[in-house]
């Protein structure tokens, strides 16, 4: 190993309450309640809109709502994650968010409920950014972040079966009960980091000679290939419905391709392990950028198909990937309750501009070149980085190739 050592699975040596198999499944069912809202929109957004009288440009708002208020509250903890008493951050995010789902079963008009999913996401997004900074803390984290999207897939298919086939209150319901049940969970969550992870950005950089613009060049990135997977994940149940697609056929297909995450983790593991994570990451992008332009092409059920079973397992590629690389280039753990942040940010843009779009009446063609354009852009910002890095500090490409 060279000078600098960025083997993210020896980066540390003592033990830490961090690696308890409690504290990593807890901080795994904290970060899958806090995400439940964005695996179930959907579900939620043809709810909205057939339960509710939404349009599907509001209907696209509010679920922008929800998931911007995800970002606004991780990047809110993330300011204080040092400081605060963990424990008592989750129990402020999971009142908040019971709050505002319990005043949504009584309130139905479009822009009370526009404000409720804003403070639902915020309460989501304290409870997400403590649940991956807990990932992140551990002396694995990589692997720690790789059983969480395990557990993403089977809970993504669970909701987007169980969902359609409750009414918007017992939608709301349902979410009610997962955050009261992640109380009980909060004892096995440490209160604050490890004495080594207090450090300031600047040190940790400067101690591991790394540039120290490049996690936020990773943030950078994941808000762009979020833009593609917030405003895909969105608008693809309505524009499905909206190309005259049986709604029975889609649902099932939305369960059944959502099992396809699972494939996406093991096939994203093995890459890794023998590629690294640059090079199958550019590729993976270059390919989601094909797979959801087809769709600008024609909405019928074949490109549904192709579209759908390729995105769920390339969604969760890009992750593993993405989650990986922030393990590898921060060692502060700083950047980690940042990353739910840089995903709900740019799931709060693109579902709004696709909702301008469709107010336009551009259609949902243009729509998916919005995905297929943001997925690209991702693509480029990960691309000018490792050719970045590779010319300042070479050992950084060859490390995050054989991680």
């Amino acid at each position: 190993m060279s000078s600098i050592d960025l083997d993210v699975n020896a980066s540390r040596v003592t033990p830490s309450p961090f690696d308890r198999w409690q504290t990593i499944a807890f901080g795994i069912v904290l970060t899958l309640v806090g995400y439940s809202v964005m695996v179930g929109v959907p579900v939620l957004t043809t709810a909205w809109v057939e339960q509710l009288g939404f349009s599907e440009p509001q209907a696209g708002r509010v679920a922008g709502a929800d998931l911007g208020g995800l970002a606004l509250g991780s990047v809110m903890s993330s300011l204080v994650m040092a400081r605060w008493n963990r424990r008592w951050l989750a129990v402020l995010g999971i009142a908040i968010a019971m709050l505002a789902n319990g005043l949504c079963l009584v309130v139905t008009a479009y822009e009370p409920t526009l404000w409720l999913r804003v403070l639902a996401g915020v309460g989501s997004g304290i409870l997400t950014a403590v649940g991956v900074a807990t990932l992140g803390g551990s002396s694995r984290p990589a692997r720690a972040f790789n059983f969480m999207l395990f557990a993403f897939a089977f809970s993504q298919a669970a909701e987007l079966k169980v969902l359609p086939m409750l009414s918007m209150s017992g939608v709301y319901t349902v979410f009610l009960m997962c955050f009261i049940l992640c109380l009980p969970l909060l004892y096995w969550i440490p209160t604050a980091p490890l004495p080594g992870e207090r450090r300031s950005d600047a040190a940790v950089a400067a101690a591991r000679r790394l540039p120290g613009y490049l996690p936020w060049v990773c943030l950078a990135a994941i808000f762009f290939t979020y833009v593609n997977i917030g405003t895909y994940w969105v608008y693809i149940e309505l524009a499905s419905l909206d190309a005259g697609i049986d709604a029975d056929w889609v649902g099932n297909l939305l369960v059944w391709v959502s099992l396809g995450s699972l494939v996406g983790c093991l096939i994203a593991t093995v890459l890794s392990n023998r590629f690294g994570l640059a090079r199958p990451l550019l590729v993976t992008l270059l390919i989601m950028t094909a797979i959801v332009g087809i769709l600008t092409l024609e909405i019928n059920p074949l490109h549904l198909f192709i579209s759908l079973a390729s995105f769920n397992v390339l969604w969760i590629f890009i992750d593993v990937y993405q989650m990986g690389t922030v393990a590898v280039i921060d060692r502060s753990g700083a950047f980690a309750s940042l990353m739910p942040g840089a995903q709900g940010l740019g799931q709060i843009v693109g579902p709004y501009l696709a909702a301008g779009m469709l107010s336009a009446g551009w259609g949902y063609n243009a729509v998916f070149a919005l995905c297929a354009t943001a997925a690209f852009l991702g693509m480029l910002v990960y691309l000018g980085m490792y050719l970045g890095v590779r010319r300042e500090v070479p050992q950084l490409v060859k490390d995050c190739d054989s991680d």
